[in-house]
């Protein structure tokens, strides 16, 4: 069978996401749009100048080929200037003159992440204090707005400036004012490769099907890169094959297919700092007899990073570098499956903590997780160097203040699933690998109480790492190092890079190419007729809403299921097999009187002593729209032979009404406790909810009575602490089974999550112990969802 390389040879791709630029001189402009009918004339004249992946990847392969030829030297002849352009979602809105999420995109998605911007979410990734966007030089959000970004990569300085030159020149014409522009490029000498600290750089980087050549012995990787895994292409470019458990690919906006997201950050690098600090722990560390005496300053900053300078991996060669030996300097076939406890490259190391491999333990006394299973979390990287190397002697450039760090950017499908996570729940997190505080017991084979791992030390400040060693009589020691923060961000940009077509859409005025647009809730709100929305599948789903007279009626309980801008109908049997099927078929929210306004529906709170009195409901609805934080309304559904009408009771209020919700930024979805539900004139829930990026849950109590007072009755925990929800970072929302409630003291519920659900139960009583009932499945198994 022939392999696939269709990707190879896109003129829709821009160059840089998947073949990648690969120039030793870079330089990114940071662009402000002053006029939208000027700047929509620059994106027209600079569309046929950006690079796709079907040159790029042309042109890096006939350089490789003739770099052999010459016995490694670059060919001197073969040159080329590359263009990308992206935009963010201020600059998208402005060309378009429209909303590119016309609906609020998920909460916890990355298309929200692109849609607040990196200086709304910095304080979730460590981005604070000296790091925060105050002190930022762009992308704060205070300083000039950035609509574009253009990234200009060249072989010679020379060539660069040319090009900078021209772009001076089409952007003034055109009112496109240059805010910022960074500068970048690749160290010479000895130092080719590698960044300030003086480590390779770039060597883990993914391999992508459909672009890559698998190795015919062993499909699931690159050939030629032994232990280089081959990841799905939607990963990195919308719209293609991902990981099932990444977010839909049908789910993304139209204008997002064959382009992909992009995050750009300036790192400041202090090298005398960092190395003069790996100095003193090393002594420390020599003092608690935590290390060989014989370990050096490189012996430690390896272990830091995980690799030595050359980019030899430490579990290969674990007491010196191989400066010579190019299999070892590129060597990625390795996992960490046998060092779980981090005695050669330790947990917190800079490798494992942004890649864990096939070492990633959820439970330090459970087998590790296949590397294959965190393929969603990758991303691209195309670092360049900014600024001159450390000179001691020097002192101009080259001296110990002058400006010098890492031009970071990278590719991904989704900036929240990829970026951010690997930066706040992994590289961030003190309790990564998770589960190793042993809680001041000493656990079998140490000689001290097991702490958490701690934070990265290479990027960011990380009190009390736990440095690992064995001891003479066998037991493994635990000694606490400190590390101060040595990296700085200096600003940071989310951005997207488009398809040649939507860019070419964009010079019209138009999100998407003339045949790919639909109407949009923005359109239907404008008084145009509302098109029967088409189909797609109803997940994930935001939200079930148990149709009030409609329960277990005849052994069939219905519900309305909102997923998006819409609304079906569903229904669901008793039995164990539980059939489902789809009543109705989507409409529109606005088709409900009580939702005007609402782009898409969060979770729905029926008030506990307000369910079908008379025949009438009321509920508390949760909703996003565009431009706005989440607000709540109140509104009543009422029963009857010719249908269920609806009313708004309650005008839309903020989250700071309910005093329980103290600090929360979106509610998700809501949870009863199964035999807390009108107690004594009090119902109990669990409220997960999103705040500063991350999912966590909390206790609440609501009275009955007019006034329905709340109250939080327990602070904010990890969705950890439930051990049916393992391995989830997000619920979208519980759907109660219907004949399994309260049965035997046990209450079951679906819960969805993405693509996925799976089946839970909750007891009754002190504690309310849960435990998983079913595995993750595909929401493809509920014909209702289809």
């Amino acid at each position: 069978m022939a392999t696939d390389l269709r990707l190879r040879d896109s003129e829709e791709i821009q160059g840089d996401i998947l073949a990648g630029f690969k120039k030793d001189n870079v330089s990114v402009l940071f662009l402000k749009f002053e006029d939208a009918a000027r700047a929509r004339d620059w994106v027209r004249k600079l569309a046929p100048q950006i690079s796709t992946t079907r040159e790029v990847a042309a042109f890096n392969e006939a350089f490789s080929e003739a770099r052999r030829s010459s016995g490694g030297d670059d060919p001197k002849t073969l040159k080329a200037t590359w263009l990308g352009v992206s935009f963010t979602y201020e600059g998208l809105r402005m060309l378009s003159a429209t909303d590119p999420f016309p609906t609020p995109p998920p909460v916890g998605s990355g298309l929200e992440a692109f849609k607040e911007g990196s200086a709304k979410r910095a304080g979730a990734l460590g981005d604070s204090g000296d790091n925060s966007p105050e002190n930022w030089l762009f992308g704060n959000g205070k300083n000039q707005p950035v609509h574009a970004l253009l990234k200009i990569s060249a072989d010679t300085e020379n060539d660069l400036r040319t090009a900078i030159e021209a772009q001076r020149i089409a952007a003034a014409e055109n009112r496109v004012l240059i805010v910022y522009q960074q500068n970048a490029q690749t160290l010479l000498g000895s130092r080719r490769g590698k960044e300030h600290f003086g480590f390779k750089d770039g060597i883990s980087e993914p391999g992508v099907k459909g672009f890559d050549r698998p190795n015919p012995a062993d499909p699931e990787e690159v050939e030629g890169h032994p232990g280089t895994r081959l990841i799905p292409a939607g990963e990195f470019v919308c719209g293609e094959e991902n990981d099932r458990f990444s977010f839909p690919r049908d789910q993304y906006p139209v204008w997002s297919r064959n382009g992909s997201f992009q995050v750009v950050r300036r790192l400041a690098q202090d090298v005398p700092g960092w190395w003069s600090q790996v100095s003193i722990k090393l002594r420390e560390l020599k003092q608690a007899k935590a290390v060989p005496e014989s370990a050096t300053t490189e012996w430690l900053a390896a272990r830091m990073v995980g690799r030595w300078r050359s980019g030899a991996p430490v579990c290969k060669f674990h007491d010196a570098d191989k400066p010579n030996d190019p299999g070892a300097a590129n060597d990625n076939d390795f996992d960490f499956g046998d060092d779980p406890e981090g005695l050669v490259t330790p947990l917190w190391s800079h490798l494992r903590k942004t890649s864990p491999r096939a070492g990633l333990q959820e439970k330090p006394d459970e087998p590790p997780f296949p590397a294959k299973v965190l393929d969603g979390r990758r991303i691209i990287r195309r670092g360049t160097p900014y600024g001159a190397p450390f000179d001691p002697a020097s002192e101009g450039p080259g001296g110990p203040d002058d400006p010098r760090g890492l031009l970071f950017i990278c590719y991904q499908a989704d900036i929240q699933r990829q970026f951010e996570f690997i930066q706040a729940d992994w590289m961030d997190q003190p309790n990564f690998p998770p589960n190793r505080d042993s809680g001041g017991t000493t656990p079998p084979g140490h000689a001290n109480p097991r702490p958490v791992p701690g934070k990265d030390p290479v990027t960011q400040e990380a009190p009390d790492v736990d440095f690992e060693s064995r001891e003479p009589d066998g037991l493994i020691k635990h000694t606490p190092v400190s590390f101060q923060q040595f990296v700085r961000t200096t600003g940071s940009v989310y951005a997207f890079m488009p398809s040649i077509s939507v860019l070419k859409a964009l010079a019209d005025g138009q999100l998407t190419p003339q045949g790919g647009g639909q109407s949009t809730a923005q359109e239907q709100a404008g008084g145009r007729p509302q098109p029967t929305p088409q189909p797609v599948k109803a997940y994930p789903c935001d939200e079930f809403l148990a149709v009030p007279d409609q329960q277990r009626r005849g052994g069939q309980s219905q519900y309305w299921a909102f997923h998006g801008d819409r609304c079906r109908l569903i229904s669901v049997a008793d039995g164990s097999g539980h059939a489902d099927r789809k009543v109705e078929d989507d409409t529109w929210l606005t088709t409900w009187s009580c939702l005007q306004g609402v782009g898409r529906v969060d979770c729905v709170l029926p008030m506990p002593d307000l369910q079908n009195p008379g025949g009438k409901s009321w509920y508390w609805v949760f909703h996003s729209t565009a431009g706005r934080q989440q607000q709540y309304r109140a509104v009543s559904i009422t029963c009857g032979t010719g249908g269920h009408s609806t009313a708004l009771e309650r005008p839309d209020r903020d989250l700071t009404a309910w005093g329980s919700l103290s600090g929360v930024g979106q509610v998700d979805c809501w949870l009863p406790v199964p035999d807390q539900q009108r107690v004594g004139g009090k119902s109990w829930y669990w409220v997960f909810h999103t705040t500063g990026g991350r999912q966590q849950y909390r206790l609440v109590s609501i009275a009955d009575g007019s006034a329905h007072t709340d109250v939080r009755e327990r602070t904010d925990r990890e969705l950890s602490q439930w051990g049916s929800l393992n391995g989830l970072n997000r619920v979208d929302c519980f759907l109660p089974v219907p004949d399994c409630q309260r049965v035997g003291g046990q209450s079951e519920f679906w819960v969805f999550s993405g693509q996925n659900y799976r089946r839970i139960t909750v007891a009754d009583g002190n504690g309310h112990p849960d435990r998983q009932v079913a595995g993750d499945r595909s929401c493809d198994a509920w014909s209702s969802l289809l």
